[in-house]
Parts: C-alpha cells; sequence; structure tokens
C-alpha cells in the first residue's frame, strides 16, 4: 500500500484551505509540516554502538577464530551501517527515544517557529501557528493573546485536540479536514471583519529534507 505524502499536492490543498478560513476569520494563520524537529545524531550515535557492540561479543565469542584486525575493521563497519540505517529509519529513531524527547523536541521546534516566521508580529494579536513534525508524529498549535481571548475555550479545546489526534497518524485528507473544523471554529468565535489584512503568507512551510 503507497503512503500518502506530504507532497506538492497536499501543500496546494493546505494553501487553498488556509485562503478560505482567512476570508471568514481574522486569525491569521501559518502551517508548517517538517519532517523532524530534531537532529537525533544522538540515537545514531547509538544504533551504530548497540551493533557495534552485538558484533564485537559475535566476534569474541564466536567458535570461529578471526583476525585481530578484522575484529578492529568489522567493529568500525558495523558502527558505521548502524549510523547510517539509524539515520534514514523514523521507526528507529522513535524506539531510542522517550515520548517526552520527542515532545520537547517538537515543542522547542514550534516556539522558535512562532517567533521566526513573525507570527507573534501581528497587529491585532491574531496569529497562529500549526506545527506538524512528522517523525515525532505530534502537532504543536501556538496562538497570539487576541485568537486565545476571542476563541470560546471548549471549542477551542476540542478543535485543538482533533488536530493534534490529526497529527498522530499523519495524513493529508484527515489534516485537512482537522484544519477545516478548526477554521469553521475561528469563523464563529472571531469572524472576519473589514479590516482584516493578509498579514502572513497562505502557503505552508514543508521542510521534508
Amino acid at each position: 500500500m503507497i503512503r500518502p505524502r506530504f507532497d506538492q499536492a497536499a501543500c496546494d490543498n493546505l494553501a487553498d484551505c488556509v485562503r478560505d478560513i482567512e476570508k471568514q476569520t481574522n486569525a491569521e494563520l501559518v502551517i508548517v509540516v517538517r519532517a523532524r524537529s530534531g537532529s537525533y545524531r544522538h540515537v545514531d550515535l547509538i544504533c551504530g554502538s548497540l551493533l557495534a557492540y552485538a558484533g564485537l561479543l559475535f566476534l569474541l565469542f564466536s567458535p570461529w577464530i578471526f583476525k585481530h584486525y578484522w575484529v578492529a575493521l568489522d567493529v568500525l563497519l558495523l558502527f558505521a551501517l548502524g549510523f547510517f540505517i539509524s539515520s534514514k529509519s523514523n521507526a528507529i529513531r522513535r524506539l531510542l527515544t522517550t515520548k517526552e524527547q520527542r515532545a520537547h523536541a517538537v515543542r522547542a521546534g514550534a516556539a522558535a517557529m512562532f517567533y521566526e516566521a513573525g507570527i507573534a508580529n501581528t497587529k491585532a494579536e491574531m496569529g497562529v501557528l500549526i506545527y506538524l513534525s512528522l517523525m515525532e508524529r505530534r502537532l504543536e498549535l501556538l496562538a497570539d493573546r487576541g485568537v486565545l481571548e476571542g476563541a470560546q475555550p471548549l471549542e477551542w479545546n476540542e478543535c485543538v485536540f482533533d488536530l493534534q489526534q490529526a497529527g498522530r497518524r499523519p495524513h493529508p485528507e484527515t489534516f485537512l479536514q482537522a484544519l477545516r473544523a478548526f477554521g469553521a471554529m475561528l469563523a464563529k468565535n472571531i469572524p472576519a471583519t473589514e479590516d482584516n489584512p493578509n498579514e502572513l503568507g497562505d502557503l505552508p512551510r514543508f521542510e521534508l529534507k
């Protein structure tokens, strides 16, 4: 089965959705989709070390006799192989990190993006960041003061929960559905007025490499 991807078509669909939402609300949405929120090189080092250690144990206790120089070379090659495999595998990186570590990386990435993208600088404090990190399977939503003051708390929490649930199994279509529901809530609580400039770009930021 082909896994749905966050490709150019998904980017275009999200951009159209943001435009439609912002026609009905004063809130300014920015969507960021990242492959990961941390480098996780320490995980690659751990994976390489574990594979090298397992290989060393095999060489030391194997009934076959190996030349000494082969031991050093094999351990080095196994370390490099483990490092490479981990660097290409989201599953291994999730396995060798805790939920708290991944959550911290996503929160830090979202907080940095909130200021980097100028979301905190809108005229009426109406910026909203929806930040999806695919490797961690986590979505963070940050909103400026004007949005938080204007939204009804119960409806807000329900929509944020739905978006976060969509982030746990990242899929362009389910993400769009949750985003549309979030937009409807914003339109109801913070409807568009005549003074509704488009201060932030509508095109999502995809950083998938």
